[in-house]
């Protein structure tokens, strides 16, 4: 029975906290929750938070390995059922806007149910129960996320056709066809392990046919390979795994974190700037990734106009990680990606940076939409906001960019205001606040607020071949390890369904356009036509199953 009361006291717990939204949403419904903006939109995620513990996967036991994942939204604090919300107001204002002050350490961070519950994608149950098995045939991995298309949809679809799904998966469960609508494809993982040579001497033991010819040199050989090499990833693709085909990549957590932190590569932080099914959690990563996202964010704001709307501030956080990918200027990669990703997963994004926009002082909602409680889970609203282009708080934004990341911006601009290199350092060392690994909002001094000044076009121009100098190197010689770790037979099958992904998109590209000009008639097609199309369109629903190794798919 004793062991009985922790679960018992969490689930008290787990209920009062559901209660408690339950009457802020009932407020919010009769008038009762006045007052400012941000009371309004804390009640409307306060709202969204309660359908997390009543519908979906919250409302459910979940396995041991994913236990972490339940929670709800870390930046808006349940909302004091009383008549007045000014104290509660306060309290999620200090909240959303001082955590970068507030958790400088991983160790200080409370449960995922106060911080970081906006990285925790919603999908459907049974779906996730399933991927939630995947982990379970390796050992020594604390965190998980599955990410991509075979994930999220990047595509509406026609429904389940469960013939196609056998095509790409050996034996896929029905909520895996049902999910992926018919489209069947290959699900991404990556998995952070805290030792890599011991990840690989026990997966090597387990599941030496995961690996190419290298894995006969030994764990000390293949971690070698994927810690010095490309952006310290090491994939395993094409591998069936409880009748599902599956790819997986393997990276260290501190490598992890500190490309979440710092953007030393953005070859994952990249990924994770996109919705993800985190299945395994980690406080160490959950802070980085937090960091990450409202870098991201400020990354965004730098690059758009005054005025915006959701799908395009979306759109340029999404695009980061391919700006400087070598795929995106060949035939290997849809051309219409990012727009596929973020038009097919508005709620997830919104999940994502909502919380984040809140707390920052400088960008804001504004559209009528949002004083509609249930805008947040609508897929086809694409509200406006704006932005204050202050040099002063845009110099602050130019700040806080990550540490790499900055260090490469600066020098771009010491190099065009032709600064002394004596003088720009001695500048560098008065400004600099950073301390170990501590999170501390830094204000921008005269050299950021000039480079915040910058017409806008001109300051696009430079942080875009920042992101490009940022991720080419890596993204490249990842793809040329890849020859490596998958075997020139995978390497090859990989390649070809890209080519033919990208070919599909330009001829699909292709008939719209002439639609648009000429009309339906236009496009109207022969026999032969029809009967070659049809083909095409087999051949790309099973190339799709090659998901892409740059992380747009990232994505509960």
């Amino acid at each position: 029975m004793a062991s009985l009361r922790p679960l018992h006291s969490r689930f008290l717990g787990l209920h009062a906290h559901s209660i408690a939204m339950l009457r802020s949403c009932a407020q919010l419904q009769h008038g009762r929750v006045q007052g400012s903006a941000l009371g309004r939109r804390a009640a409307q995620i306060q709202y969204m938070n309660y359908s997390q513990f009543t519908e979906g996967p919250q409302n459910e036991k979940d396995t041991p390995d994913s236990a972490s994942s339940k929670s709800s939204d870390p930046s808006h604090p349940t909302i004091s059922p009383s008549p007045s919300t000014s104290s509660s107001t306060e309290t999620i204002s200090s909240v959303l806007s001082n955590w970068e002050d507030t958790y400088t350490s991983a160790n200080q961070l409370p449960p995922v149910t106060e911080f970081g519950m906006n990285q925790h994608m919603r999908i459907n149950d049974a779906f996730k129960k399933v991927l939630q098995t995947i982990p379970w045939e390796f050992d020594a991995v604390p965190y998980v996320f599955a990410y991509g298309s075979g994930v999220f949809p990047q595509s509406s679809s026609n429904g389940p056709k469960s013939s196609s799904a056998i095509s790409v998966h050996s034996n896929p469960p029905d909520a895996v066809v049902e999910a992926q609508g018919g489209n069947p494809k290959m699900i991404d993982f990556i998995f952070g392990v805290t030792h890599t040579q011991h990840f690989h001497s026990l997966n090597l033991r387990r599941h030496r046919d995961h690996y190419s010819a290298l894995g006969a040199l030994g764990s000390g050989a293949v971690s070698r390979v994927q810690d010095n090499y490309g952006a310290g990833v090491y994939y395993n693709t094409y591998i069936n795994c409880r009748g599902l085909l599956i790819k997986y990549g393997v990276v260290n957590i501190d490598t992890l974190c500190q490309d979440l932190s710092e953007w030393q590569t953005l070859y994952i932080a990249g990924r994770l700037q996109k919705p993800v099914k985190i299945l395994r959690d980690h406080p160490k990563v959950r802070l980085a990734n937090q960091i990450n996202l409202i870098s991201a964010l400020r990354t965004a704001l730098l690059l758009l106009p005054p005025s915006f709307t959701e799908k395009e501030l979306y759109g340029t956080i999404a695009s980061i990680s391919y700006l400087g990918d070598p795929r995106m200027s060949l035939p290997a990669e849809d051309p219409s990606k990012v727009a596929n990703i973020v038009g097919n997963n508005i709620p997830n994004f919104r999940r994502l940076y909502s919380p984040l926009i809140d707390g920052l002082p400088n960008v804001q909602f504004n559209d009528s939409k949002t004083s509609d409680p249930y805008w947040f889970s609508d897929p086809t609203a694409n509200v406006r906001l704006v932005q204050d282009m202050d040099p002063i708080k845009r110099g602050n934004m130019v700040r806080r960019l990550p540490k790499a990341f900055r260090s490469k911006l600066y020098f771009q601009y010491q190099s065009k205001y032709q600064i002394p290199q004596l003088e720009f350092n001695k500048m560098m060392e008065n400004s600099a606040d950073e301390q170990g690994n501590k999170i501390r909002r830094r204000e921008g001094g005269e050299f950021e607020r000039r480079i915040a000044s910058e017409p806008p076009e001109d300051l696009g121009n430079v942080v875009r071949g920042v992101i490009k100098k940022t991720i080419a190197w890596p993204s490249a010689s990842q793809s040329v390890k890849g020859l490596v770790t998958a075997g020139f037979a995978k390497s090859w099958r990989y390649a070809n369904e890209k080519r033919d992904k990208y070919f599909a998109a330009k001829q699909k590209e292709k008939q719209k356009a002439l639609e648009d000009t000429e009309g339906p008639a236009a496009t109207e097609q022969s026999p032969s036509d029809k009967v070659a199309e049809k083909v095409d369109t087999s051949k790309q629903s099973e190339e799709d199953g090659g998901s892409t190794t740059r992380g747009v798919e990232k994505t509960l």
